[in-house]
């Protein structure tokens, strides 16, 4: 790894230089990209990358979120049961965990850019496809596919964190949860407006365009140099480096640059090698409890709203009006599109996600990535089991929103661990399969969410927190912390 001594990796490396008709001097200094990104500092490209590669969760939470716009909808218009809604989401997160591990592979083979570029038009794609659904398995499917697009968005995060000096990515990373906000907030005050008047068709074809907005400023961002420079390609990486200094108003680091020893790239046995297999086994169980916990929260507050199932109301649903829609709210296939509170409650409790941003910041950079993500996991699973207790619809929207904050922070915290723990060799592939098993949490989400909490709501609740818990522990017992650590470029 970079603690490897100098001798040995200028020997194996004169080899890599000597291919491209380059050999530095006996006596020549040298540098890393490590080293270079720190000498050039945080400067205007690093806020350009941001507000780009930032964007792409603005697209990427419009897509997610808005199968729990859409879900009341198409259960009217489709008649269908709880098992069938809650499908909808689950085979959006297969698509998800399928394509997550295709893509980091290709990514660490062939360029994070190229497939971030690709993931996107794939899902601007798919997702128009979507709004033509002439029925509901054709809408499973193509959401299907637009999960398997939105998979790849990964890769801006990783572009964002090899470009980053190590002092600001702690701070950096946690403040691109805005974009996720900002599109999270977008796509429930669209569907307050469009799904009353125009159909949650016009709602999909609407929040398809930021994702094809992206598309077209994509080439002011540049391949990652740490990418370049571990596949032998030094003269690209030099001059994406030069680019960076000059638009910083930076200087570059005197000598040539050193390539690290060549590897292969993208090996899934890598992920398991002894130094990181605890690691890696760790992270999946990590990664698989957030979004379960995550997306559980966000659709059992869809299901919550649409059902009324709010322990201050005065009287179960249906009891004022004895009429026909009771009838069809109390059937298997209840029709209870959202009203303007219900969007009210939901923008407020999303809202949630922003508000322990600036204490998780001063977590991840004073308590660690480790005893941070503990505090956070541990805290959600005290606020699940909290959701249960009989309060106003006031008190019900407050836990909503405490829970938000806190899985939001979980997210934030884990996305930076795992893009730094793993060296760049496999960084695509660490992040790809830890967002694969993310995924299988998210697929089991629903199903606890639609469909035993309608049977059992404390029993629903206490599986939440449980996993929680889990997540806690393992969290505490990372063996590595990363904190201050500069990215490992090989095994």
């Amino acid at each position: 790894m970079a603690a490897a001594p100098k001798e040995a990796v200028n020997t194996i490396a004169l080899e890599e230089i000597h291919t491209e008709g380059q050999e530095p001097p006996k006596g020549q200094n040298t540098f890393t990209v490590e080293e270079a990104v720190e000498t050039i500092g945080f400067g205007r490209f690093h806020i350009a990358l941001f507000l780009i590669m930032g964007s792409t969760g603005v697209a990427e939470a419009m897509e997610i979120m808005l199968i729990a716009v859409v879900s009341p909808l198409i259960r009217c218009e489709w008649q269908l049961h709880d098992w069938q809604v809650a499908l909808v989401t689950t085979m959006v997160f297969f698509g998800y965990m399928v394509f997550s591990i295709a893509l980091g592979l290709l990514a660490d083979r062939y360029g994070r850019w190229k497939i971030l570029l690709l993931s996107f038009l794939w899902g601007a794609y798919f997702s128009l496809l979507t709004s033509f659904a002439p029925s509901y398995i054709w809408f499973v499917f193509l959401r299907t596919m637009v999960g398997g697009g939105v998979s790849g968005h990964a890769q801006g995060l990783i572009i964002k964190t090899e470009f980053l000096p190590t002092k600001y990515r702690g701070y950096m990373l946690p403040l691109s949860q805005v974009f996720w906000l900002a599109g999270s907030l977008l796509i429930i005050g669209l569907a307050s407006v469009v799904n009353p008047t125009i159909g949650w068709r016009w709602l999909i074809r609407i929040a398809s365009i930021p994702g094809i907005i992206l598309i077209l400023v994509f080439k002011f961002i540049p391949e990652s140099a740490r990418y370049n420079v571990s596949t032998g390609n030094t003269a690209a990486a030099l001059a994406t480096l030069r680019r960076i200094a000059k638009i910083n108003r930076a200087t570059m680091p005197e000598g040539v640059l050193q390539e690290p020893p060549k590897e292969r790239r993208g090996r899934f046995k890598d992920l398991i090698h002894p130094k990181y297999l605890r690691t890696t086994l760790q992270i999946w169980i990590i990664w698989l409890g957030i979004a379960f916990a995550y997306y559980g929260v966000i659709l059992a507050s869809a299901e919550l709203l649409e059902r009324d199932l709010s322990c201050g109301s005065t009287a179960p649903l249906g009891e004022e009006d004895p009429g026909p829609a009771s009838e069809e709210s109390r059937s298997p296939c209840h029709c209870r599109p959202f009203g303007p509170s219900a969007y009210q409650t939901m923008i407020i409790s999303t809202a949630g996600e922003i508000a322990l941003n600036p204490v998780n910041i001063l977590g991840i950079n004073f308590l660690g990535r480790r005893l941070s993500l503990c505090i956070t996991m541990g805290c959600t699973a005290l606020f699940f089991l909290l959701l249960n207790i009989c309060t106003s619809s006031a008190g019900m929207t407050g836990f909503l929103f405490m829970l938000r904050a806190l899985v939001s922070a979980n997210f934030n915290t884990i996305y930076i661990y795992t893009a730094e723990v793993y060296p760049t060799t496999m960084r695509a592939l660490g992040m790809g399969t830890s967002g694969s098993l993310c995924r299988v949490g998210a697929m089991v989400a629903p199903f606890i969410s639609q469909v035993l909490m309608s049977a059992s709501f404390l029993g629903a609740l206490c599986l939440f927190s449980s996993v929680c818990v889990v997540c806690a522990i393992s969290a505490f017992t990372l063996p590595i912390e990363t904190k201050g650590r500069a990215l490992q470029v090989c095994i």
